[in-house]
């Protein structure tokens, strides 16, 4: 899921992690990998969020799904799995 500014300044604020700018080089690689998508970085490695289809009515969420792990302990290498949903619920905004 592509977030627009408002979701993504909505996503920081609730998540302990940093946003891959749309500028940095190695996003069209990830983009080649695992699709359209803004992708944040944390402790435990590569994030996405996709719609959450709970969603109450006139709030819009999405679920924070873990794709990457570090492989090593200085955080400089991911190791990229099968997407795991993790336990964080965003909220996006109203509908």
């Amino acid at each position: 899921m592509k977030l627009t500014s408002a979701q993504l300044e909505r996503t920081l604020s609730q998540l302990e992690a940093q946003a891959i700018p749309e500028a940095h080089p190695v996003v069209p690689q990830l983009t080649n990998l695992f699709g359209e998508h803004t992708f944040f970085v944390d402790s435990r490695g590569l994030n996405i969020v996709e719609p959450d289809e709970t969603t109450r009515a006139g709030v819009q969420s999405a679920k924070v799904v873990n794709i990457a792990n570090w492989s090593d302990p200085n955080l400089t290498r991911l190791a990229p799995h099968e997407p795991e949903l993790t336990e964080m619920v965003v909220i996006l905004g109203s509908n």
